[in-house]
């Protein structure tokens, strides 16, 4: 017996609470396999373009930069757009910090999406599974009730089979989701820290690029702004 067989024989076996089990299954696998690839694409786009950004934004040129952001829409393009667009107004350091902060909201809510609803259909066909069993059980013990003790056997057999393999495909799709939820996660956490880190990366290159620097005056430039304060007694005295 091959293994296509073996799936038609427990379906066939399992009655009929395994189907829309199943159709969960395959949502959240789809939703899984979306995301993954998703999130896979723009932690690669915002590599690649975060390796063109820095050296434009340690130089000062953030025109440059602003016309490298330009050529994409990955998240990160999007935050820096907001902070490079926002200094031609700013008047204060915060003016741009609050910028790439509502943009990284945006950000975040777009690379979250559909991630949350992986746990809510593990548990969705978890509970599935455990109802498809309670319904299995109270066909067995139906069958054991209500029929000739020739038949019993059979029908006891089936109704556990119901059970068993509600059970098994409910707890299958609920072990598989987490873990896939859990790694979507930690990868999705992973993406928004670097978004993060290349924010406060690029506002302390603004940050030092608009502090003045501060003058310091030479010996001699010091003893030529008090020469005519300590001249002006001696002057006074010799008019008088």
């Amino acid at each position: 017996m091959n293994s296509f067989d073996l799936v038609v024989n427990f379906f066939k076996q399992g009655g009929a609470f395994l189907y829309p089990i199943a159709a969960v299954f395959a949502i959240g696998l789809a939703v899984a396999i979306e995301r993954f690839i998703y999130l896979t694409l723009v932690a690669r786009g915002n590599r690649r373009l975060w390796s063109q950004l820095a050296p434009q934004i340690q130089a000062g040129n953030y025109r440059k930069a602003m016309e490298i952001a330009d050529r994409t829409d990955s998240a990160l393009a999007t935050i820096m757009k907001y902070g490079i667009s926002r200094m031609a107004t700013a008047q204060r350091h915060e003016d741009i910090e609050r910028a790439m902060g509502e943009s990284l909201i945006e950000v975040v809510q777009r690379i979250e999406k559909r991630t949350n609803h992986l746990a809510s259909l593990a548990n969705i066909g978890m509970l599935m599974g455990l109802f498809g069993t309670v319904v299995g059980l109270i066909s067995a013990f139906a069958a054991v009730a209500n029929v000739n003790p020739a038949e019993r056997t059979s029908l006891l057999s089936a109704s556990i089979s119901v059970a068993m393999n509600n059970t098994a495909l409910g707890l299958g799709l609920a072990i598989t989701l987490l873990l896939a939820h859990m790694y979507l996660e930690t990868k999705t956490t992973a993406l928004v820290g670097g978004l993060e880190v290349a924010s406060i990366k690029f506002l302390n290159s603004v940050a030092e690029r608009r502090v003045e620097p501060q003058r310091t005056l030479t010996p001699g430039q010091v003893s030529a702004q008090l020469a005519p304060a300590a001249g002006a007694p001696r002057m006074t005295a010799n008019r008088a």
